[in-house]
């Protein structure tokens, strides 16, 4: 059933061409554009469809136009169009051209920045559109307005024509058309999984309007979705607390306008059995993943209602300590929205509020309206309170298991018998870990290492998956323990970066199912519990070679399917040569005893007449001291891949689906991903 049409609330403004201001020419982009974009990767490609349809919400939440579509076209071509009230065409006072070419030649320049065109804005510091235009080969406006058809083209940001009435148009509204420049992105293909999941977010966070994505790139197939959704971040929260048993039926939700503050606020949680707290915080639209003022004032509120309400229903005793914030925090997910006109951000990619405003307006906002909600919910009430005392509880048993943890850690003097073999250097910045797997792989790394800088800590077993585990039951398992020692951070409410031991974990597995097992279960503990190892850089995964393939004494190390074919075509023609073989990777003169260790386990084929010896290591124990060295421990040779999260949000959904208890969603995730899958060992 269609969505029932909602007619835009009319906002008295005048919006024409004096109310667009210019602060700076538009040269600099072609020449630094992550500067503006973040990147030329697939992240900074899709930023560009982010900023013309920032444009299209801003006209939304000032209350203009109802409907935003988005085309992918062929030849990696956008269109994006809204039914707003159009760029103005009319002249610019000041500059004597059309405040449409002002919008999308000149930096700085639109609505955003005068008196009357926007209330509140999105995008990138007001440079959005024009950032698009010159970094696209090709462009194209148009523009609906006072019943005429306006249009102007542009390639690589220059106008090739002044903009000019081309018919006449029903309703108002603007259309965007770009093809990005192949010569400044590293790909120009748009993933539409990538734009359905960031429209599916912006449609939550403008509710009421409906965003339709049509994917037109394949000719006589086209697919077309649609987002609407009148529960705001009310169904949001749904959304992510999908497949997750709540602890309360409704979900709380809030919408009010504050008018001190000038500032709309908008607030969603509930309650789930999970051990993680899930928090998205948003200022007109943007993502705040380190937060800010209207976090503060959210958290502030919430731990000071639960008390006093644990309190006055003599649920917490006179004699019973305060929930802390961290109690009340467990199993949490929470959408924190606010509409504001002149937000201050911390950094250029906006991740952190800084309006104080902000926190006195969510505070109040919300702090009174979940008081109610609490007394006109008591069994909703009921289930939150007790989800908190469990948490606190467990806090509690953590505290007393983490200080015995690192009392031991202190009498033992960080040196773990049969477990942690550390390097000599106190130097965090020069010192690394790698985490092992087996006590085979272990001794192999031990005895090939440097000494100097690197440690080596071998893992008996799978560790404890922490995405089912509170942090007492968590320093209970031996494997875990020594990490946490051996890391010298501290954990959980205790964590200090400062502290970090060694400048790079890695993490050092089998290339098979048990080791990318129990890398998952790594990760799973370090995004966990040690987030900002991960956002600052300081986790790696090794890369073991997969093969080894060698024609005499000649040999290369290939890290792939495609490496492996191409090493031997290389030492077949190498030795038709006769020529000594030059290592692509890592090669040396194989000695006697090597070679024959080599042999006895290898493949041997005939391609083209020549015998060629082929090894597959199924682990990391099957290399010599030497060989581990050479090939994933030696910094001149070696290849690690650094962990990054890109998408917080996603990356948290990701680990609840394979991590979590929930057997459904994991096998649909698996049965989607079954044939992406590359190398599978059964």
């Amino acid at each position: 059933m269609p969505p029932k049409k909602t007619v835009a609330k009319k906002v008295k403004s005048d919006y024409g061409a004096q109310q667009i201001q210019v602060l700076e020419g538009l040269d600099p982009v072609r020449k630094r554009p992550g500067m503006y974009i973040g990147s030329t990767g697939p992240r900074g490609l899709h930023h560009l469809i982010w900023e013309v349809m920032d444009n299209s919400f801003d006209e939304a939440m000032a209350g203009h136009g109802d409907i935003i579509t988005l085309r992918l076209l062929p030849d990696n071509m956008i269109s994006v169009e809204d039914n707003g009230r159009g760029i103005p065409v009319d002249k610019h006072p000041q500059f004597k051209v059309s405040a449409l070419e002002l919008v999308l030649t000149k930096l700085h320049a639109g609505g955003k920045f005068g008196g009357g065109g926007y209330k509140v804005s999105g995008g990138l510091h007001g440079v959005g559109v024009s950032v698009v235009n010159a970094l696209s080969t090709y462009l194209k406006a148009e523009v609906r307005r006072e019943g005429k058809l306006w249009e102007q083209e542009y390639k690589i940001g220059k106008p090739q024509k002044p903009v000019k009435e081309v018919g006449k148009a029903r309703g108002t509204g603007t259309r965007i058309t770009f093809a990005p420049d192949a010569s400044i992105f590293e790909t120009t293909e748009f993933d539409l999984k990538t734009i359905l999941d960031h429209l599916r977010q912006q449609a939550y966070l403008t509710k009421a309007v409906k965003i339709v994505v049509v994917d037109e790139r394949v000719e006589g197939d086209s697919r077309g979705y649609a987002f609407y959704f009148e529960g705001g971040v009310a169904s949001y929260v749904r959304h992510l607390n999908h497949g997750k048993s709540p602890k309360h039926k409704n979900v709380f939700y809030v919408s009010k306008h504050d008018e001190d503050a000038d500032m709309d606020v908008e607030v969603a949680l509930q309650y789930t059995d999970e051990y993680h707290e899930s928090v998205h915080c948003f200022a007109n639209n943007i993502t705040n993943p380190d937060g800010g003022t209207h976090l503060i004032g959210f958290r502030s509120a919430l731990t000071r209602e639960l008390n006093n309400y644990a309190r006055s229903k003599n649920i917490l005793k006179e004699k019973d300590k305060n929930l802390t914030g961290e109690d009340v925090r467990e199993g949490l997910t929470t959408i924190i929205s606010v509409k504001i006109k002149e937000p201050q951000f911390e950094g250029q990619t906006k991740s952190k509020l800084g309006n104080p405003e902000a926190r006195t307006a969510v505070e109040s906002i919300f702090g009174e309206s979940f008081r109610i909600y609490l007394e006109e919910h008591p069994r909703d009430a009921e289930g939150i309170i007790g989800k908190c005392l469990l948490a606190a509880q467990a806090r509690r048993a953590a505290r007393a298991a983490r200080d015995t943890v690192l009392r031991k850690g202190a009498l033992d003097g960080l040196t773990l018998p049969g477990k942690l073999s550390d390097c000599s250097s106190r130097n965090p910045e020069d010192s690394e870990i790698f985490i092992v797997e087996g006590d085979s792989a272990g001794g192999s790394a031990k005895q090939g290492r440097n000494r100097e800088n690197q440690a080596i800590l071998p893992l008996r077993g799978k560790i404890l998956n922490v995405e089912r585990a509170r942090l007492d039951k968590m320093l209970a398992n031996n494997e875990i323990k020594s990490l946490v020692i051996a890391l010298g951070t501290n954990i959980g409410e205790g964590f200090d970066i400062e502290k970090l031991r060694y400048d790079r974990v890695v993490i050092m597995t089998d290339a098979d199912v048990d080791g990318a097992h129990i890398r998952t279960l790594l990760l799973t503990l370090f995004f966990r519990y040690f987030p900002a190892l991960i956002t600052e850089g300081h986790i790696y995964i090794a890369q073991p070679p997969l093969y080894r393939v060698n024609i005499g004494k000649s040999f290369r190390y290939a890290y792939s399917e495609e490496q492996k074919e191409a090493a031997i075509e290389e030492l077949i023609a190498n030795s038709a040569k006769g020529k000594k073989a030059k290592a692509a990777k890592v090669e040396k003169e194989a000695s006697s005893s090597e070679a024959g260790d080599v042999e006895s386990e290898a493949e041997i084929q005939e391609v083209s007449g020549v015998k060629v010896n082929i090894q597959r290591y199924k682990g990391l124990g099957e290399m010599n001291p030497d060989q581990l060295w050479d090939t994933t421990m030696n910094p001149a040779t070696r290849l690690m891949k650094r962990v990054e999260i890109e998408d917080a949000e996603k990356a948290n959904e990701t680990f609840e689906v394979l991590m979590g208890a929930e057997v459904a969603p994991r096998k649909k995730f698996i049965q989607t991903h079954a044939k992406t899958v590359k190398n599978l060992d059964i």
